[in-house]
């Protein structure tokens, strides 16, 4: 009888030592590269960038203009009016140059603040995908090398991607769904 219940325990004990852990890997970059949402939001900071380009372009031909103005005149001018126009267009050139350098960095911020977001919300999606698709593990594949081989059956990153720009468009499309009807209800 001893027996019996020792060869049972050790049979208990093999089987689940047996058992299937559901493990597949994600390939990080082409999951965020090809992930709509930072696709759009990198579209946006385009147009932003384009126009932020147009209006400096805009406001340094202003100013050679000036300057140009001023080398004009230079030669009937004073001494000490040479000296204050050129101090001031010197001082209106620096202003112009930290204004367009403030405006810069604050883009790269903000820009930096949403591609934050779409990672972080790509790590909770894929948390999420295993959860609901019952893997053990989903270890992410990138340039430091976490997963240096993987087979390619075991590779998720096709269908993380599709079933994330799938939840991003439901997102864009209830969104658009609510503004309609707060419009409508007005």
């Amino acid at each position: 009888m001893k027996k019996i219940i020792l060869s049972l325990t050790v049979l208990v004990a093999l089987a689940s030592c047996q058992e299937q852990q559901k493990i597949a890997f994600v390939d990080n970059g082409k999951v965020i590269n090809d992930y709509q949402m930072k696709i759009d939001i990198e579209d946006k900071f385009k147009q932003k960038d384009e126009v932020f380009k147009l209006r400096m372009d805009s406001i340094g031909k202003a100013f050679q203009a000036e300057a140009q103005a001023f080398q004009a005149k230079e030669q009937t001018l004073s001494a000490k009016a040479r000296q204050e126009m050129y101090q001031s267009l010197t001082q209106k050139q620096q202003g112009l140059q930290q204004q367009f350098q403030y405006e810069q960095q604050q883009m790269q911020q903000l820009f930096s603040v949403e591609m934050d977001s779409v990672i972080s919300k790509v790590n909770t999606f894929v948390n999420d995908y295993g959860k609901k698709n019952g893997y053990t593990y989903i270890l992410g594949k990138n340039e430091a090398g976490s997963v240096m081989y993987g087979k390619e059956e075991n590779d998720i990153s096709e269908a993380v991607t599709t079933a994330i720009n799938a939840a991003y468009g439901e997102k864009d499309t209830k969104s658009e769904d609510k503004a309609a009807e707060a419009t409508t209800e007005k």
